[in-house]
């Protein structure tokens, strides 16, 4: 979402990559090219200002060490200006009450049924007992919609598709959640816009009946300035929670992201993109940050890891990877571990300087497809043995995978340098185990 930002940013800091210190004129050029980039990323003019003046505050204030560059120093504050104008910290949920109701609100077209199933799939994922409330009274797709998400992520969805009372529907559904020991319950609403006064009466009446722990505004990124306009109105009438960041993968300038906190005061919770119910981030803004400067997030990627690689499976793999025995069935194993973590691009964007990088390769999850195909068409022995695989073997592999005999030599190649780096890697923690019981033994 915040390439465009980065790369202009990028170019701003580096007027002064190679000035031998910060002075006013210096600073002044890069500042104004920073709030440049900051407006024609749509972030709001009076937040663009407000942070470039702090900056350059910051900038002239500072004295500059001996081993940074101004540029490097300049990087520094911006990262911290930037984080502090997204709220500075992560604001975790308030979760209370028996049970404890997510009242989700937003736009027509929003993403709040999508953000809603991937809500309940990430409390499920903590330990949770979660309900869904399909409480959109007016779109009937919307409750078949719930009811699929439902069923894909194995949480029970309450719904009245007759009833026309959305209060009604939901007080039900909290009386069913706590017959039911359910935990949370998330209740999605229909979409609603700000000068529909009925409908914005609807959701006020909502959350005084309900008296939600969380009421949570879902606005999509790409909608730019709109969305900071819009999440203000409903603020003065619902004073709602925080905010939920929708399609941050599609083609937006990322302003509204950066100036959302400033201007309704209430902190972003939550991001998402993509469809799939594993699309669903806590909001850190100071990696966020580190992410629009091009220095990674990996913190996040980590974090990603954990959640998708299954521990067992990490360690039979360690061993075969001590003992050598790395084969086709083990890499296969981990493309999948790797897709399940997001999209590939996304996650390249999280490895400091990878950014940049990833932005100009035509990169997504189906890059993986030929691979597949490749190493499916294999035998049992074949991908336990690769290095049987002859020439006729291969001219037979890339029939049947579509691919070419080239694709194949180059992946057999590719997969014959990460075994050789494997088993280097093993000597020398060898070498260092073998060291480290020498240095013990004296």
């Amino acid at each position: 979402m915040f390439d465009s930002l980065s790369v202009r940013l990028d170019k701003a800091i580096k007027n002064l990559k190679g000035q031998g210190r910060i002075t006013e004129i210096n600073v002044a050029t890069t500042v104004k090219e920073i709030r440049k980039a900051l407006i024609e990323a749509d972030v709001n003019y009076k937040v663009a200002k407000q942070v470039t003046d702090k900056i350059r505050e910051e900038a002239l204030g500072r004295d500059v060490l001996v081993a940074v560059s101004p540029g490097q120093l300049l990087t520094k504050i911006v990262d911290e200006e930037l984080t502090r104008l997204m709220g500075s910290t992560h604001a975790p949920m308030e979760l209370k009450g028996d049970p404890a109701v997510v009242l989700i609100s937003g736009l027509q077209g929003s993403g709040k049924t999508t953000f809603s199933g991937k809500l309940a799939k990430m409390l499920k994922g903590q330990g949770k007992s979660v309900m869904l409330a399909a409480c959109d009274i007016y779109r009937p797709a919307a409750i078949d919609q719930l009811r699929v998400l439902g069923e894909q992520i194995d949480v029970a969805v309450y719904a009245e598709p007759e009833n026309k009372d959305a209060v009604q529907i939901a007080k039900n559904a909290i009386k069913q959640a706590k017959a039911h020991n359910k935990k949370v319950l998330i209740v999605d609403t229909a979409g609603r816009l700000a000068i529909d006064e009925e409908m914005m009466q609807e959701i006020a009446n909502l959350k005084q009946a309900l008296q939600p722990s969380e009421t949570l505004f879902v606005v999509d990124a790409m909608t730019g300035q709109d969305a900071v306009n819009t999440a203000k109105t409903f603020n003065e009438r619902l004073n709602f929670d925080g905010v939920v960041l929708t399609k941050l993968d599609g083609d937006t300038r990322g302003g509204a992201a950066l100036s959302i906190r400033m201007v309704v005061d209430k902190p972003i919770k939550f991001v998402s993109s993509g469809e799939k119910m594993e699309d669903i981030d806590l909001f850190h803004p100071d990696r966020m940050a580190s992410r629009i400067l091009g220095m990674g997030d990996v913190v996040s990627l980590v974090e990603k890891a954990q959640q998708t690689f299954d521990e067992e499976e990490a360690r039979r793999l360690n061993k075969k990877i001590r003992k050598n025995e790395f084969d086709l069935n083990d890499f296969l194993s981990q493309l999948e571990q790797i897709k399940k973590m997001g999209n590939v691009k996304d996650l390249m964007g999280m490895i400091p300087g990878m950014g940049k990088v990833a932005k100009d390769i035509d990169l997504d999850n189906d890059s993986f497809k030929p691979i597949e195909a490749i190493i499916k068409s294999m035998t049992p022995k074949e991908r336990a043995n690769p290095d049987i695989l002859n020439g006729s073997r291969r001219k037979r592999i890339a029939r049947g995978s579509g691919t070419t005999v080239q694709e194949v030599n180059s992946l057999m190649k590719q997969f014959g340098d990460m075994r050789k780096m494997m088993k280097t890697m093993n000597k020398m923690g060898g070498m260092k185990r073998g060291l480290a019981n020498l240095m013990g033994g004296r």
